[in-house]
């Protein structure tokens, strides 16, 4: 294998894959739900192009769905819901509580994580992955201090939607490298279109999809429209690598990863949106930098001393590999 075909197939060429694309689709949304307020029909939209897109590439050859029979289609199924029930819920719990507040609580998922592989499916971590989680958390919690305003039920919808995004991350991390293995383009293929049909009906009973209607027969414009477009694609790409991703490196890495992604973004809408921040949020950023650099180091050095002490005719070393870190194997 040549090196530019290694690098490919590196969990960590996926992983800031998926820095990039997540945080352009973060601005992006940002950007276009100040004209276009409909979160519900604007996630619709991305299903929609993951549909479309990963109908596209099973019809060009470049994956082979796997046969599933009655109880794993129903496994796609509950995972779509969870998929669309996390959103739901996310949306929900952010208009009730503040945005610094609900991304203070979001940041907490590493632990959930943690805390759900535990007691579910008998996992262990070393002291050094503990002690690395610790400044992740700290630091979204500095970076975004502010003003908190919340409702009981808000802080309960918003705990809910942080246990929901952890259990996403690790059933998405199950089903790829557990006994279904299926690809990341055939998972999408068979979660866009229920998670486009769920999205479409919670709009619909929301009242949503009839404020679209009335928007787009005055305000729709092809500039608008064109965003609209480009935005799903972005977004079916996203899921593409975040789906990747999550399957080389680990749902921990995963969580991980997102929180760092949180205060990436709020770097870039200071330069962006010339927003202002001050001496606390700043050290919350570097805080937590300096965490999610501190966990990759220490799931890289303790993948590296697992992986000197397996044979390789015992146990493949290849990255489709759960993380090293998960003590016991994410197969069943």
């Amino acid at each position: 294998m040549s090196a530019s075909q290694r690098s490919i197939e590196s969990g960590y060429f996926w992983l800031a894959a998926y820095f990039v694309l997540n945080l352009s689709l973060t601005l992006y949304n940002k950007a276009i739900l100040l004209d276009f307020r409909y979160p519900w029909s604007l996630t619709a939209i991305h299903t929609l192009c993951g549909s479309i897109g990963c109908y596209i590439l099973y019809i060009l050859g470049v994956f082979t769905p796997a046969k599933l029979n009655d109880n794993e289609n129903m496994v796609m199924l509950m995972f779509s819901v969870l998929y669309t029930i996390n959103i739901a819920i996310s949306n929900v719990s952010l208009s009730l509580v503040s945005v610094a507040f609900h991304q203070v609580i979001r940041a907490m998922t590493p632990v959930f994580t943690v805390i759900i592989s535990i007691v579910f499916l008998q996992k262990s971590y070393s002291k050094m992955i503990y002690l690395s989680l610790l400044p992740v958390v700290l630091g979204v919690a500095f970076a975004t201090i502010g003003e908190y305003d919340y409702t009981v039920i808000g802080f309960l919808l918003t705990v809910l939607g942080t246990v929901l995004a952890a259990v996403k991350t690790i059933v998405t991390n199950r089903v790829q490298v557990g006994r279904l293995k299926l690809h990341p383009l055939d998972l999408l293929l068979r979660m866009s279109p229920l998670a486009f049909v769920q999205c479409v009906f919670y709009a619909y009973v929301t009242g949503e999809l009839e404020r679209v209607r009335e928007f787009s027969s005055t305000n729709m414009t092809y500039h608008l429209a064109s965003g609209l477009l480009i935005n799903g694609i972005l977004a079916f790409a996203l899921n593409i690598v975040s789906f990747t991703a999550n399957k080389k490196t680990s749902a921990l890495t995963m969580t991980v990863a997102g929180n760092v992604k949180q205060v990436l973004s709020i770097i870039l809408a200071v330069i962006i949106f010339n927003l202002n921040i001050n001496m606390t949020n700043a050290f919350g950023i570097a805080l937590t930098l300096f965490g999610g650099a501190w966990y990759g180091n220490v799931e890289m050095s303790e993948k590296a001393k697992a992986n000197a002490t397996i044979l390789p005719t015992s146990r493949s070393t290849t990255s489709d590999q759960p993380s090293s870190t998960e003590k016991i194997s994410d197969r069943p």
